[in-house]
């Protein structure tokens, strides 16, 4: 079973910005839970891990591009409790420190291609490698499913604050926070995909799942830099001068996006006059990729 966690750090940063807006900024340090299952990875896999127990697995296999955060968290976790780990991932086979450090935590890969990915289990190459495992446990690509939404409910829990604001990928992790909000607070989604509108019915399906009629969330569709994965020269810097000032880092995929969102809509005015908790999402280990794919140098 997972470890019961320490208290997570509660951080206050401060800035002349904050201050004329009449804001106070807090970061949740999600991404100090672990130093590989950080942030909502750690979250999503709680529940699943404890379902694992509870049927009797004897193997954990889940899916993940070659850069997932989840491919990389759920090897940890496989490293740590002694499960064997299996990762189904898309694309060609390559070389990269995320999949090389899974490897070394214990995880095997079956590669598939981006087609037959789309199908996950379903697929022919997927359901056959599932079936050649012993007493398989199946965790969904990012741990989106049921346990993990019930996890990242827990997030806040015995937080003040007015707002929240976080990145979103599939929309779980502001899905279980938004089922978690009391009716004075209110939830803001930067998705770090291009069009990714299409969320908002996606969140809406786990709030029914999670027996939740809160309404009180939106999505800022803006901030996506291109797409998943892609950034601006602004973004890059904006992540450089953050870590200067505030020594916390961030990654250009997912949590670099949605702070500087949060930068720029207290900048517009559109949030002032509020308690803001930032829920750090974890994410780090992706940067080297990041990184290496890229030819930058974010954090010297």
């Amino acid at each position: 079973m997972f470890t019961s966690l320490p208290n997570i750090p509660i951080q206050e940063i401060k800035s002349e910005l904050f201050t004329k807006n009449k804001v106070q900024l807090f970061i949740k340090r999600e991404d100090l839970i672990h130093t590989e299952i950080s942030g909502n990875k750690w979250r999503k896999l709680k529940y699943n891990i404890n379902e694992y127990y509870a049927k009797g697995c004897h193997s954990v296999v889940t899916f993940g591009g070659a850069y997932s955060n989840h491919i990389a968290a759920t090897s940890a976790a496989g490293a740590m409790l002694g499960i064997p780990t299996f990762g189904i991932i898309r694309g060609e086979e390559v070389v990269n420190e995320t999949l090389t450090r899974a490897a070394e935590n214990g995880m095997k890969f079956c590669f598939v291609s981006r087609e037959e990915f789309k199908l996950k289990e379903q697929g022919e190459i997927a359901a056959n490698f599932i079936q050649s495992l012993d007493k398989p446990f199946v965790i969904p690509e990012g741990g989106a499913n049921l346990n993990g939404l019930q996890g990242c409910a827990e997030i806040l829990e015995g937080v003040d604050f007015d707002v929240v604001v976080l990145a979103c990928g599939t929309g779980n992790t502001i899905s279980g926070i938004i089922s978690s909000l009391k009716k004075n607070q209110k939830a803001i989604g930067i998705p770090v995909l291009k069009g990714a509108d299409f969320l908002v019915d996606d969140v809406q399906r786990n709030l029914r799942e999670l027996n939740s009629d809160n309404t009180n969330w939106n999505l800022k569709l803006d901030y996506h830099f291109g797409g998943y994965a892609k950034y601006k020269v602004d973004l890059i810097d904006f992540i450089k001068k953050f870590y200067q000032d505030f020594q916390i880092k961030l990654d250009p995929v997912y949590t670099g996006k949605a702070m500087f969102a949060l930068f720029d809509l207290i900048q517009k005015g559109e949030i002032h006059d509020r308690k803001i908790i930032f829920v750090h999402t974890g994410g780090i280990q992706g940067v080297k990729g990041f990184e290496q794919r890229h030819g930058l140098k974010i954090f010297e």
